[in-house]
């Protein structure tokens, strides 16, 4: 059963005399923002208050992959004041001020600024260069650093990866000549693993820090990348690993792989966004773009001739809303019956017409994979 909501603000927006009115569309806002006003709260705190941000931006009418957007902005802030509060602690306990510029990267959804309910974290650091004798002392503070701050959001709610892909280790902690060298041994030839390395660094964005080191960061990428065929034949060859969730007859399926937990439930997640996601990277990559949102890598390829007409762009970009849309709906559905926010969606909350936009967005993204997989 799908739950009824309040009117929504904006049948507020005019008063009987016609004149704008302000404090009624204001105060849904108003009221959830007096609950993170001065004084102070907790990073806890902060964090949970998001759902609800998101439930109240849901009554402005607001779609999905606008709210993601906010979300993204909301986690991005959460970073950055960890980061402070990590470096105020230093600075207290006698480590001092960075010895060198350094910039905190946002990687993943978090740096697509497409976040919805849920995220665990993905970070790295680019430390700039110094010399190799300091490399105690200064690989030291910034794993100090990485620690602490990676150990508040864990504490305020978004928790460590699973993974290991975090500024706290020193895989994603490094120099920036190091950085480039370490692109130039993942990128030199097709080992799987090296590929998925990389695959996760090409989202990024910087969040705290000097964001020219970032800068840096992506002409060495977009410098090395294109002209690595080997490792783009492997970046493509890792689709096979990404299937869309249709049958050989083009009916939504679950990959039982995945371990659904039942029968009509599909991870829109891993086999609907993450598809069309590597995709539009590996093309934005091969094109040597600079863009990292998705729907923005879309809009792009649909700008490059023989890649993608700007009408197969929308239709992607239409359907990559559309299952964001799915998937936030079905995590407020599960925060407010007290579930974990996940990937899944159950196909029994969908109506008739849901269904068959879902088949048609998953048959335009799984068509758009295996042409980019063919090229």
């Amino acid at each position: 059963m799908r739950v009824v909501h309040r009117a929504s603000p904006w049948r507020a927006l005019l008063k009987d005399d016609g004149k704008l009115n302000a404090h009624a569309i204001n105060a849904p806002l108003i009221a959830l923002f007096t609950k993170i006003s001065p004084p102070p709260v907790s990073l806890p705190d902060a964090y949970a208050w998001q759902l609800s941000l998101v439930e109240t931006l849901v009554r402005y009418d607001l779609p999905a992959w606008r709210i993601s957007h906010i979300i993204s902005d909301h986690n991005a802030w959460l970073y950055r004041q960890a980061i402070a509060i990590s470096l105020d602690e230093m600075q207290a306990q006698g480590w001092g001020e960075p010895p060198v510029d350094y910039c905190v990267l946002m990687l993943g959804s978090a740096a697509r600024y497409e976040s919805l309910l849920g995220p665990d974290q993905d970070n790295a650091l680019i430390i700039d260069d110094y010399p190799d004798h300091r490399h105690v002392e200064i690989d030291g503070y910034f794993q100090a650093l990485g620690e602490r701050f990676t150990q508040r959001l864990d504490e305020a709610g978004i928790p460590l990866c699973r993974g290991h892909v975090m500024a706290r280790w020193p895989m994603w902690r490094k120099r920036l000549s190091e950085w480039q060298a370490q692109l130039e041994i993942w990128s030199a030839d097709r080992q799987v693993k090296r590929v998925q390395q990389t695959n996760i660094l090409l989202d990024f964005t910087p969040v705290a820090g000097n964001a020219a080191l970032a800068e840096r960061l992506s002409d060495i990428i977009a410098s090395l990348l294109p002209k690595a065929s080997l490792f783009m034949d492997e970046m493509a060859a890792l689709l096979n690993e990404l299937p869309v969730a249709l049958d050989r007859l083009g009916r939504i399926a679950s990959n039982p792989i995945l371990d659904a937990p039942h029968d009509q439930a599909v991870n829109l997640k891993h086999q609907g966004l993450m598809p069309l996601i590597s995709a539009a990277r590996l093309l934005c990559v091969r094109h040597a773009r600079r863009e990292i949102a998705t729907c923005e890598r879309l809009v792009a390829l649909g700008s490059i001739e023989n890649v993608l007409t700007p009408r197969q762009s929308e239709l992607l970009v239409a359907a990559f809303e559309r299952l964001q849309q799915l998937l936030l709906d079905q995590q407020r559905y599960n925060k407010a019956c007290g579930q974990a926010a996940d990937g899944w969606v159950d196909l029994r909350r969908l109506r008739e017409d849901e269904r068959l936009l879902l088949k048609f967005d998953l048959q335009q993204i799984r068509a758009f994979v295996q042409r980019v997989k063919s090229a």
